[in-house]
Parts: structure tokens; C-alpha cells; sequence
């Protein structure tokens, strides 16, 4: 039987699952409920399992390569190829408006980016792995991680050892996500190098002294500095930044005072910045606060300017990418694959594994079949929903990258292995 045939008799217990966690979603770094969820669906299955200590993570490492009399999989010995599997796990807090009979039973905590998606395919995929273990030319490494919408879960699973789980550094790391948009229904992409932009955030007080409205002079008004400042930092984009080295900066938070006639004694926004070269970043870094000071002092004015970087360019390795563009087209045919000219300016903690190991990132279209993905509604809305007949498919291609990537690397040569 054909994996595609597998994952697809799997697909309703994938959807059960699926369905599980879409009714309790959990933000941020703990997640305890999701993780006895992920704990319970792999409980018979032969792996090797460990939870993080900072975050509610679950890794669990698959040994493959049969050998002995007994046709049990070898222990590691560090000399095995391994291949890394991830899903994020996390939640958004987003009251759920998308009206599925399996909506969020949590007031104020959605599902809202397909992470659910993910975690229940990669679980269906370490079951189809597992049940091919004595075939399976190495290792596998699942990395069910928390805290990916701005908690930078990868990151703390990184500094607790989820790439050496196996015994050894981890040759290759894949992971996927589901788009409510972007591409057709069932659509697989792939952008080889900068795939996804970096992400600062950017948070600004400015210290005035309050007053009466009817006499400004008397007082001094952060007000009107904050909105100099907010017009100022999108003339900066244009007139210092290359155009074809694009930056993206968005306020999204701003606030300033209490009543109408009231000069408040301070005013704040929140921006985020999204950059696609280390460049671009490190630039931002310097000519924000220096345009915000200034226009502080103009006024008179005293400001806190407090810049985060946040993740880095989420870059995928090119031969690891040209191995996953011909996965998903020995699956699926090339017509179910395209290839991104442009990256996203959305951003991924994946880039944290992408900066320590060579892997790629796929994307997969979950938009509802004949749905019209350039107007739904995309990840992140409160209407957005992801189509359960994708998940057979991104279960197939989890367990298809790790086994034709093993045979890869156990057919190279021995200097090669190293080298990577």
C-alpha cells in the first residue's frame, strides 16, 4: 500500500484528533492540555519520549534500522542519519467566529493559524513512521513545540536539545504550515532561501506634562509628537530603505489620553517591523530611535524608544528544499507544487532550527475546496477556517520527507554525512 493509501485510512482518527484540539486551544508557552493530548495519541507507539522543562514540548525520537536476531530498532549510537519533524502547537488569543461544529469551547483562545493542523498530522505521520520502523534508514526526531505566536517556543526547545534528541545533531529539519489563502485548495509551495521575513517589535512612550485642551502652551502635548512620529516612521521606509530590500513597518497599538480636553502627560504605540536581510534589520535598529529622538527633542520632549528583536529571516536551505519540491511531487505530481518567487512577510520561529541545521519550511493551502483563496479569510482572522482533506495529504508528505531523506543520507558518503 502506498503512503499516500495509508495516511488516508489514518485521516478520520487525524480528523478526530484535529478536532480535539480545535475545541481547547491553548496560548502560549504552557500548554498542559494539548500536551496530554499529544502524549495520549503517541502512548503506543515505540518512542522515545521527553518533555521540555521551560515549556510544555514534547520530542520524541523514532529509532529506525532493524538489527539483531530480534529485528528490534538499534539504540542510537550517534552515527545514524536524522531527520527532524515539526509542529508548533500553540493557540492564538482570538475570540473564534468561523462556525465550525468543533469551534473553540475556550472563551477568547482560537486555533486561528491551523496550528492544530500540524500537531495532528505529525502525530498520524510518527504512526505511519513508527509502523515502518525496521525499514527506516536512521532516525526521526519529532518536535511538538509550544509558544510559536511570539513566545519563541522553538528557541527554548532549541536551548533544551531537541536537535541532538536522537544521540547526534540532526542532519535535515522539515516543517509545514497550513494557509487559509494564499495558494488553491490542497496546493503545496516551496521558496527556496529567504522564505519569510524577520520580526522586531517596537514599543514607544513619549513623556510630556499634562494640561487643560484650551491652553497647549502651558502644557506639553505628547499627542501631537506621537503622530508625527507614526507619519515620520512610513516617509523613513521610503526615503531610507531600498525598495527592492523592503521593509514593512505597522503600528498597531496606539494610545493617548482620557478625555477630550485633557493634554495627557504621556502618549505610546506599538509597531512591528518585518525585514528580509540582516542589513535592512540592523539598519532599522539604529534609524528608528534616532528619527524618534529627534522628533522628541523638536518638541521638546523626552522619549522611551524600546526596539525587540524578535525572530530571525526564516531562510530554508536550497538542496534540502529541491529534496522536499521533489517529495511532494513524487506524491502529488507537479501540478499540486509551486514555487514562491517572493517570501512571505509573515514570520516563523522555525527560522531558530533553519539557523542551526539545513532544512526546509512547506506551505500547504487548507482553504475549503472550490473557496476563493485570495479573499478568505486568512490565518490569524477569527473567521478563518482550514479544510480537514488536507490533513491526509501533509500527514503523507511528513512521512514521506523522513524517509526519503534517511535513504538519502544513508546512501552518501561518509565525508558528506560529516560535512552536514
Amino acid at each position: 500500500m502506498q503512503l499516500i493509501d495509508q495516511a488516508r485510512e489514518l485521516a478520520p482518527d487525524t480528523t478526530r484528533f484535529r478536532h480535539q484540539l480545535h475545541r481547547e486551544p491553548e496560548v502560549g508557552l504552557e500548554l498542559p492540555r494539548t500536551q496530554e493530548k499529544v502524549l495520549a495519541e503517541l502512548a503506543d507507539l515505540p518512542l522515545e519520549i521527553s518533555l521540555g522543562a521551560d515549556c510544555s514540548s514534547v520530542t520524541a525520537v523514532l529509532r529506525g534500522a532493524a538489527s539483531g536476531a530480534s529485528g528490534a530498532p538499534a539504540a542510537g549510537n550517534g552515527t545514524r542519519p536524522t531527520v527532524l519533524l515539526r509542529a508548533d502547537m500553540d493557540a492564538l488569543p482570538v475570540q473564534e467566529r468561523s462556525g465550525v461544529d468543533f469551534t473553540s469551547e475556550f472563551d477568547g483562545a482560537m486555533h486561528a493559524c491551523g496550528h492544530d493542523l500540524h500537531t495532528s498530522m505529525l502525530a498520524s505521520a510518527a504512526r505511519l513512521l513508527s509502523e515502518q520502523r525496521h525499514t527506516l534508514d536512521g532516525d526521526v526526531v519529532f518536535m511538538f513545540q509550544p509558544g510559536e505566536e511570539g513566545y519563541d517556543g522553538a528557541s527554548v526547545m532549541v536551548r533544551e536539545g531537541v536537535l541532538d534528541a536522537s544521540g547526534r545533531r540532526v542532519d535535515s529539519a522539515f516543517g509545514m504550515h497550513v494557509f487559509a489563502g494564499l495558494e488553491p485548495h490542497g496546493q503545496f509551495a516551496t521558496k527556496r532561501g529567504v522564505m519569510m521575513s524577520a520580526s522586531d517589535g517596537l514599543v514607544v512612550t513619549v513623556l510630556g506634562a499634562g494640561g487643560h485642551g484650551s491652553a497647549p502652551h502651558k502644557a506639553k502635548d505628547p499627542v501631537t509628537a506621537v503622530s508625527e512620529m507614526v507619519t515620520s516612521l512610513q516617509v523613513m521606509v521610503t526615503r531610507q530603505f531600498d525598495m527592492f530590500d523592503p521593509t514593512v513597518l505597522t503600528v498597531g497599538v496606539l494610545q493617548a489620553g482620557t478625555k477630550r480636553n485633557v493634554i495627557p502627560e504621556t502618549a505610546r504605540f506599538e509597531a512591528t517591523i518585518r525585514t528580509f536581510s540582516k542589513s535592512a534589520q540592523q539598519k532599522m535598529m539604529t534609524a528608528i530611535p534616532r528619527l524618534l529622538h529627534g522628533i522628541a527633542a523638536a518638541h521638546g520632549l523626552e522619549v522611551d524608544v524600546a526596539y525587540h528583536p524578535e525572530y530571525p529571516i526564516t531562510v530554508t536551505d536550497v538542496d534540502e528544499t529541491i529534496h522536499a519540491e521533489h517529495a511532494i511531487e513524487e506524491l502529488f505530481g507537479s501540478s499540486r507544487h509551486s514555487r514562491w518567487a517572493t517570501p512571505l512577510s509573515g514570520s516563523e520561529d522555525f527560522s531558530r532550527v533553519l539557523n542551526e541545521v539545513p532544512g526546509s519550511f512547506i506551505a500547504l493551502s487548507a482553504v475549503a475546496p472550490g473557496a476563493d483563496h485570495t479573499s478568505s479569510a486568512f490565518n490569524h482572522s477569527p473567521y478563518a477556517t482550514f479544510d480537514d482533506s488536507v490533513l491526509a495529504d501533509g500527514t503523507a508528505l511528513y512521512a514521506h520527507l523522513a524517509i526519503s531523506r534517511l535513504r538519502q543520507l544513508s546512501q552518501a558518503p561518509s565525508t558528506e554525512k560529516v560535512a552536514r
